[in-house]
């Protein structure tokens, strides 16, 4: 059971992300404040649960959360600021959104850029720690599934219903016969020597 804050008697919001690795669409990530009474025996890092069990979980979360929201950074902020840089734009923008606005961010992984007036914690794999963070896991991640599955529609050479815009080698196979769309991010190794 994961658990269900840091600290008692603080509103705190859970933050993470999806999409650092891909190689086309947006990075998504989302922001998410549990109440404290709040307990789930099978929330986990998204990464570790199916995608039936993610959209299984994504209503309950909105439903019981205290507020949550969803941010976005495009490809080409990627491109301009590079991935980790948009990677915490992203959850700045979800952060921002959320209204009673906490007053400490968990953030899974070990880098960030502090929030105006929020103070904050880094946790190394807090996606399997605390119940918020791993909230915000199941939203980033299937909020950014649902639209690349949009994308897909306009772009149907790429997979990117199954592939997500991650780089499989059918994804490269794709770039290398089509070309890159918009959707690309143009700064990463869209086609490695020797594919």
């Amino acid at each position: 059971m994961l658990l269900p804050y840091m600290e008692p008697g603080r509103m705190e919001a859970g933050c993470d992300e999806a999409g650092r690795g891909c190689l086309a669409g947006p990075v998504f990530a989302a922001a998410v404040i549990l109440p404290p009474e709040f307990r789930n025996g099978e929330m986990n890092d998204s990464k570790q649960l199916t995608e039936k069990q993610r959209y299984r979980l994504r209503p309950l979360i909105e439903r019981e959360s205290i507020a949550w929201a969803v941010g976005v950074a495009t490809p080409a902020e990627i491109d301009e600021m590079n991935i980790l840089n948009a990677s915490i734009l992203a959850m700045h923008r979800a952060v921002g959104q959320l209204s009673p606005a906490p007053e400490h961010l968990l953030i899974d992984g070990n880098r960030f850029s502090p929030y105006p007036g929020i103070p904050h914690t880094t946790v190394v794999k807090g996606d399997a720690i605390y119940l918020s963070i791993a909230a915000a896991s199941i939203l980033a991640k299937t909020f950014r599934d649902d639209y690349m599955l949009e994308l897909d529609r306009e772009y149907p050479a790429y997979g990117w219903k199954d592939n997500k815009g991650y780089p499989t080698l059918s994804h490269r196979r794709a770039i290398r016969s089509s070309g890159v769309t918009p959707c690309h991010r143009l700064t990463f190794t869209l086609l490695p020597p020797s594919q």
